[in-house]
């Protein structure tokens, strides 16, 4: 197992030291790219970590023995005729500081490919080499929502601490499987702590970055694991791409008619939902959708990326064009409903 895990990542030396599971808390947090990432969330909200605290690479994933580059095929530049830039596509675990200086580890990058299980069984051994005592994963679904709304984020777990207030699956769930939710799996068959937590994107800007579902995962991130973390710069973006897509709906009849009908079946939703008890009459309304309609959106966000991995990474962009999408991708902060029906769209990103 040793030398397979050694085929598997390399870690960097010195290994950076971090306090044991008596002495403080360690939160692993997961967020792979390529499954369930709407919005770009799962990604985006990884990326404005790195950016906004201080890190250090722990470990790098082999991704020889990990991804299936015909399936996720690196953009590749060329310029005068010449090949002059090839993507970089990396699996990285990383040590972060929250602004209160409290480590946590980040895992991020591409969900593998290939050999889950052996990648499961490595990830979970770093989880012990580094004293991990909670893990919490992070995903992003496409609903048939409205964004004029709140964002819903769902939980699930095996510990009522992490999942916190937050909104449970209603019911038994099917949803294609991840290797985030194997993973979850296997650390709660050895007794660890564990939570998923899956922001409801608007599934007319499920193409482009939307930083509302960003910055909810990383509340429930910070909830979860008891840390700091600097988040006004997703809000700022947050509000500017709130602001394009009140104007791209003031400015046309079909729009406005496409968002009125999500408020309705929202609203509705929510109503029934307070009548049984299920929410507060005060405090934000949540829709809470149906198992049938959470795998329902799964399976065609994932059959939408399926068929776009052919020409681009798997980051939401590839695949045919959302609503308001030119074909071939969306500048930022275009996400438009119009023509919506059930397709997929765009929105906006962080930094710090």
């Amino acid at each position: 197992m040793a030398d397979e895990h050694s085929r598997m990542y390399g870690l960097e030396y010195p290994s950076p030291e971090l306090p044991s599971g008596e002495e403080q808390s360690i939160t692993l947090v997961v967020a792979l790219e390529g499954y369930a990432d709407a919005g770009q969330a799962v990604a985006g909200a990884a990326r404005h970590l790195l950016a906004a605290l201080d890190n250090r690479l722990v470990a790098s994933f082999n991704l020889d023995e990990l991804i299936d580059y015909r399936s996720r095929r690196p953009t590749t530049t060329l310029d005068r005729s010449s090949v002059t830039d090839v993507e970089d596509i990396s699996l990285e675990l990383h040590v972060l500081r929250d602004t209160k200086g409290t480590p946590f580890l980040l895992l991020t990058g591409p969900e593998p490919d290939l050999k889950w299980n052996s990648f499961i069984d490595a990830v979970a051994g770093l989880a012990e080499k580094f004293h991990v005592t909670q893990t919490v994963c992070l995903y992003a679904a496409p609903m048939t929502v409205p964004h004029t709304r709140p964002l819903v984020v769902t939980a699930h777990g095996n510990s009522a601490e992490l999942v916190g207030d937050a909104v449970r699956f209603p019911g038994q769930i099917a949803v294609p499987g991840a290797a985030a939710l194997q993973l979850e799996r296997h650390l709660g068959r050895k007794g660890k702590k564990v939570a998923g937590f899956t922001a409801h994107v608007p599934h007319y800007v499920a193409a482009s970055p939307y930083p509302e579902a960003m910055r909810k995962l990383l509340e429930r991130v910070a909830q979860a694991g008891q840390l700091e973390l600097p988040l006004l710069a997703l809000s700022k973006d947050e509000q500017r791409v709130a602001e394009q897509l009140a104007e791209q709906t003031a400015d046309s009849l079909e729009i406005q008619q496409v968002v009125g009908a999500l408020e309705r079946q929202y609203d509705e939703e929510v109503a029934k939902y307070r009548q049984m008890g299920a929410l507060p009459e005060s405090g934000s309304a949540e829709q809470i959708p149906s198992s049938e309609e959470i795998g329902d959106e799964f399976e065609r966000f994932l059959a939408a990326l399926d068929e776009g991995r052919g020409g681009k990474s798997e980051d939401g962009k590839g695949g045919e064009a959302g609503p308001g999408e030119p074909d071939g991708g969306q500048n930022e902060g275009d996400g438009n409903p119009e023509d919506s029906g059930d397709a997929d769209g765009g929105d906006d990103d962080d930094q710090r």
